[in-house]
């Protein structure tokens, strides 16, 4: 079993070499790592075009090829498919993370975490996205279980001949101990919300246009979500998995917009 890692807290990371280590040690796997040479958090599905990708070797402990490159998360899957192929290694699955910080809800359409597995997917290929729901974790434990879990239901699925290559499962736990983690769901996407600060890197003591800011923000708190959403369950102190897709479309819109005369 080979898995191909990349991540977008870069190479260095230390939740990319805790993942590294579980899918190594305990899932049996052959590991390559393509990942950024630095922090690329919420780069979502972008792919670098307008100038040059530099790919340079490296090297982590249980790992049997390492390159970092320049590139975005969803170049370093792209890459990591394409030249690994060329070397003969075909790669099974792709695994993105541990990230530093959870991908939950909403979060998703901005994550370069959740973008890697999304480019595992369009390139056929069976993919997990895990984070650990905090940007300063400490604790990987659980979520290197659930992601070894993964691997192995993953290939027995690939070894039947009914691997899902068009679903990412995307795993959250909450940054504490495994036995303080309350348990599992399988859950929905929910909406996350951030009280969200602009903070002028100027003189000024309020934000105003025209000036510099520094773009940041805490997530909101909920009570009023269903439990069964990936954002109450982490909130609520349960790690989640929950299968997402590429596909956008709205199908239940599909026949409203036909009444719109719209051509």
């Amino acid at each position: 079993m080979n898995i191909l890692i990349v991540n977008d807290d870069g190479v260095e990371a230390r939740g990319l070499k805790e993942l590294a280590k579980a899918l190594h040690q305990d899932a049996g796997a052959n590991i390559y790592v393509c990942a950024p040479d630095g922090q690329r958090s919420a780069s979502s599905q972008g792919i670098t075009v307008a100038e040059p990708i530099t790919v340079t070797e490296s090297e982590l402990e249980n790992v049997e090829i390492t390159w970092q490159t320049s590139g975005l998360p969803a170049d370093c899957v792209k890459i990591g498919l394409e030249f690994l192929e060329q070397e003969g290694i075909h790669i099974d699955m792709v695994f993105s993370g541990i990230n530093h910080g959870g991908n939950l809800g909403t979060d998703t359409l901005y994550s370069g975490t959740v973008a890697g597995a999304l480019e595992g997917c369009l390139n056929g290929v069976p993919s997990v996205a895990v984070s650990v729901d905090s940007h300063h974790a400490e604790h990987f434990d659980y979520a290197c279980e659930l992601a070894v879990n993964a691997a192995k239901a993953l290939a027995a699925q690939i070894e039947a001949g009914e691997a899902d290559h068009k679903t990412v499962l995307n795993i959250n736990v909450p940054n504490r101990p495994k036995d303080e983690v309350k348990g599992l769901m399988y859950t929905r996407l929910g909406h996350r919300k951030y009280i969200e600060i602009f903070v002028p890197l100027d003189d000024g003591e309020k934000a105003r246009i025209p000036g510099t800011f520094h773009y940041t923000g805490t997530p909101k708190h909920y009570d009023d979500l269903p439990e069964d959403v990936d954002v109450m369950a982490n909130q609520n102190g349960y790690a989640s998995i929950t299968p997402i897709q590429t596909d956008l479309t709205d199908y239940d819109k599909i026949e409203k917009i036909k009444t719109w005369n719209l051509g």
